[in-house]
């Protein structure tokens, strides 16, 4: 479906990695959408800052509503891809262990299949090609 002021080349998108401290380290939490992984993210509204976006998104797609943006407004963007497609993705903290992949009204249906909390490694492993510079920048923060 395509929304008001998108649909075309250069669509802009907006989303978070979403953390949390396990005993043993961080776990990153990862969607899956048939078989690609992929942070939560989606399409930034018109008025609607890139930070409100990635806020939302993550709300919609997995019922988390008390992210900690502990590292501030420091943001990376994938290279584009797509149809010119460019994301923004921001890292925040969450305490929520439990996740909801609730009905999308616009599909009927929810919009990822899964979830995991990986480990660095294994979002490495899980993650495309175009997300291994999202997930090394978050890496690097993390370990900070």
């Amino acid at each position: 479906m395509t929304r008001p002021g998108h649909g075309g080349a250069d669509e802009r998108a907006a989303g978070v990695v979403v953390v949390r401290r396990a005993p043993d380290g961080w776990r990153l939490l990862l969607l899956r959408a048939y078989r690609n992984w992929d942070f939560p993210k989606g399409l930034i509204e018109v008025g609607e800052s890139p930070r409100a976006t990635a806020v939302r998104e993550a709300r919609e797609e997995t019922g988390i509503d008390d992210l900690a943006f502990s590292w501030g407004d420091a943001y990376r963007e994938t290279a584009p891809y797509g149809r010119n497609k460019v994301a923004r993705y921001y890292l925040a903290e969450t305490q929520a262990e439990a996740i909801a992949l609730p009905v999308s009204p616009e599909l009927g249906r929810p919009e990822h299949h899964g979830f995991r909390w990986a480990t660095p490694a294994e979002a490495g492993r899980l993650l495309p090609q175009r997300l291994q510079p999202i997930l090394a920048w978050a890496r690097a923060l993390l370990s900070a």
